[in-house]
């Protein structure tokens, strides 16, 4: 209940009636002051009139009194510089570091704000606010939806921070472990990632005119060549398969060479997954994608159309995976090309967020910009996400829509943090 009685504060939600201390004096509330979401108070540089005193400072919320005690802030300097202590109860006198007793005033949330709230919480029906969506404002679901837009991207970035400490510094490292960790689109993304990491671009890039021994690098690095990786009637079918052999023997060569150490195959999974989606197929267009090379970090930082970057991610399977799935095991001939619809789900995920970080750490706004134009210029996304939020009423034109609303669930409504969402601000004060 602490939460909403911050919101409430926050929104200046007040109940119907004069607010006061517990000795009777009168509180008008000029500015709630900044919340704080680390330690210390919960509202900096508050300015709150007491009788007729104007106090700037610090606001403390809790639901009981007694919780200033019981959290130590009575033995805390860093709450000296409180001037007002809020409550949903008011059950003990309480006192800063310094000796200074407190004002304290009960705060009672509005029963039709506790109410909605409740709603949020126990409603059956998802997104719980679904009733109000469709009278709200195209100012303010744009507002809201350009912010989460933000807010993902921002999300994204420090991602991608983390992986280029994790790569020593290198971005191109970087890029290219975010880039495969996308083509194992969701269910095999872990994988695709740990198999990225262990392949070193600057061992590849002695060979990078070379298909056969690209793809012996990467299929051997991701343990695709070792036969406990094939389903038991398969792996007589590869042992006769030429191509798997000579793809086997040149990585081992290189694995001595380059003191190459394979990631678990038990990483990779198959189950429901179409073929089209199996490692193999993925890895041998990574293979293509790079030996073409037209998707390295300077290539894409080079686009400036979303149609440059679709273009730039067209590829293909290696010769040998255009008539199979799987090694030793012969399918009808098929290029096996990344669909549009993958290319673009590449560019949402890869392209648009590496611009928009690789633009802060050179601290180039154009290239942060151009994150934003490109997810305008993309079409949007279909998925169980989109397809909710749209027979709710929030219908959606473009790839930045789609990117907030799909941080609208997974970070508000899956939390149930309805308290920071602003359609959930609506929610609670109609």
């Amino acid at each position: 209940m602490e939460a909403l009685l911050h919101y409430v504060w926050k929104h200046k939600l007040w109940p119907l009636k004069p607010l006061a201390t517990t000795r009777g004096e009168t509180v008008e509330v000029i500015d709630p002051g900044l919340q704080n979401r680390n330690a210390g108070p919960d509202f900096f540089n508050a300015k709150v009139k007491i009788g007729q005193t104007l106090w700037v400072g610090n606001v403390e919320i809790h639901d009981r009194a007694s919780d200033w005690n019981a959290h130590g802030h009575q033995r805390d300097a860093a709450y000296d510089n409180v001037v007002l202590h809020v409550c949903g109860e008011v059950n003990a006198e309480v006192a800063t570091d310094s000796g200074r007793t407190l004002p304290q005033m009960q705060l009672d949330v509005p029963e039709s704000v506790a109410q909605n709230y409740r709603q949020l919480l126990v409603a059956d029906q998802y997104p719980p606010c679904y009733q109000i969506i469709p009278s709200l404002s195209r100012l303010t679901v744009h507002s809201w939806l350009s912010a989460l837009q933000t807010e993902r991207l921002e999300q994204k970035t420090e991602a991608i921070r983390q992986r280029v400490e994790r790569c020593e510094g290198s971005w191109e490292q970087a890029y290219f472990t975010t880039l495969a960790r996308n083509f194992g689109f969701g269910i095999n993304g872990d994988a695709f990632e740990q198999w990225a990491q262990s392949v070193s671009l600057s061992v590849v890039g002695h060979h990078r005119d070379d298909l056969f021994q690209i793809e012996a690098i990467f299929m051997g690095q991701a343990g695709l060549l070792d036969l406990e990786t094939l389903p038991e009637r398969h792996q007589n079918d590869a042992l006769n398969d030429g191509y798997f052999a000579r793809l086997r023997n040149e990585y081992l060569y290189l694995q001595r060479k380059f003191s190459l150490q394979p990631i678990d195959p038990k990483l990779w999974r198959f189950l429901r997954l179409r073929p089209q989606n199996f490692p193999h197929i993925r890895i041998a267009q990574l293979t293509q994608l790079f030996y073409q090379k037209t998707a390295s970090l300077s290539q894409i930082v080079a686009c400036q159309t979303a149609k440059e970057l679709e273009k730039a991610f067209a590829t293909c399977a290696t010769p040998y995976w255009q008539t199979h799935y799987l090694f030793g095991s012969e399918s009808p001939k098929n290029p096996k090309q990344l669909s549009a619809a993958s290319r673009r789900l590449i560019i949402i995920n890869t392209a648009v967020p590496f611009l928009f970080a690789y633009g802060r750490h050179r601290h180039d706004e154009k290239l942060c910009d151009r994150a934003f134009t490109l997810l305008e210029e993309l079409r949007a996304e279909q998925n169980h996400i989109t397809r909710m939020w749209s027979q709710c009423g929030l219908h959606v034109q473009s790839a930045a829509d789609t990117q907030a609303l799909i941080q609208l669930k997974n970070e508000y409504c899956d939390k149930k943090d309805c308290l920071r969402c602003r359609i959930g601000y609506e929610y609670l004060k109609k």
